[in-house]
């Protein structure tokens, strides 16, 4: 049984060959590159499979009219369930009560802990985050919501110090810079390793990199190069690591944004997912979003 780390990146889509207008298309991204046989992620890229990687194309508007969203998107992505169908359309940013219905009611971390599987989601969070959650002031995002009423415990300041999770910039930059923590401060490709030592304890480890979509809404093209260039070295530190002959890779995403710079919306493209490793045959009939949570139940449950 192969051990799963999933990085979920938000808010990334397949857009246009446009350097101008789309990070995948500028920037320097050799592994991940390299996982797709020399081609970028983008509009007209095929799905590809390689000596250890399989890249598919994945709806993210899984039928329902509008752009897809963030909380249902990553609900779809967790239970394997239409949840913009069953809703009646997309909805987002954070759960409304019928997505938070359906993702306490179940989701993959539910049914990994109900088989005793070891699981994580290896983001960490600041006390302010804490402190506003048990206020009311601030809601639950669906992937914490999901892991917590699986009981799967967030991720705190403490675990970051200890190595046990990572900033959601994966360096902790941010952390030290902007909220004065006392944590290390990691170059990307060492931020990748220790993310993959960190996940090494679990049968399922998933990490939320939310910065890719808060980039997409608000910054500029300069900044998505960054955000994406930094993600390929954290990406080829953890390959550093992992066990790819036993183990797998899962990067994948909500719906798309940062590929479009020329606007601040989400937008109707497919998503990339990437799989790396083995066990990556049980995707192949991947299409959509809601074929992620079965692809891991079939290797884990």
């Amino acid at each position: 049984m192969p051990r799963i780390i999933l990085l979920f990146l938000d808010g990334v889509g397949l857009g246009a060959d446009d350097p101008q207008r789309n990070p995948l298309a500028a920037a320097a991204i050799p592994t991940l590159q390299g996982r797709l046989g020399g081609e970028r992620p983008l509009a007209d890229t095929p799905r590809i499979e390689t000596a250890d990687a399989l890249f598919i194309p994945t709806d993210a508007g899984l039928g329902q009219p509008g752009l897809p969203q963030s909380a249902t998107g990553q609900a779809a992505i967790l239970t394997g369930r239409n949840i913009p169908a069953e809703v009646g359309g997309h909805w987002g940013p954070k759960p409304n009560a019928a997505v938070a219905s359906l993702l306490r009611a179940g989701s993959i971390f539910h049914d990994l802990r109900g088989a005793g599987r070891a699981t994580a989601l290896l983001s960490g969070y600041p006390q302010p985050y804490f402190d506003s959650i048990a206020s009311g002031r601030r809601n639950y995002s669906a992937i914490p919501l999901a892991a917590t009423a699986a009981g799967v415990a967030l991720a705190d300041e403490a675990d970051i110090r200890a190595g046990r999770a990572l900033g959601a910039d994966f360096t902790n930059a941010f952390w030290h810079s902007e909220l004065g923590a006392d944590v290390p401060v990691y170059e990307p490709r060492e931020a990748g390793r220790r993310l993959a030592q960190a996940a090494a304890g679990y049968d399922f480890a998933l990490f939320e990199h939310w910065i890719t979509d808060y980039v997409g809404h608000r910054g500029t093209l300069s900044d998505g190069i960054t955000v994406m260039e930094r993600f390929d070295q954290v990406l080829a530190g953890v390959l550093d690591v992992w066990d790819l002959a036993r183990d797998l890779v899962i990067v994948t995403s909500d719906h798309g944004n940062l590929e479009d710079l020329g606007h601040r919306h989400h937008t109707l493209n497919p998503v990339p997912t990437l799989l790396i490793g083995a066990g990556r045959e049980a995707f192949t009939g991947l299409t959509d979003l809601t074929g992620l949570a079965p692809g891991i139940r079939r290797l884990l449950l």
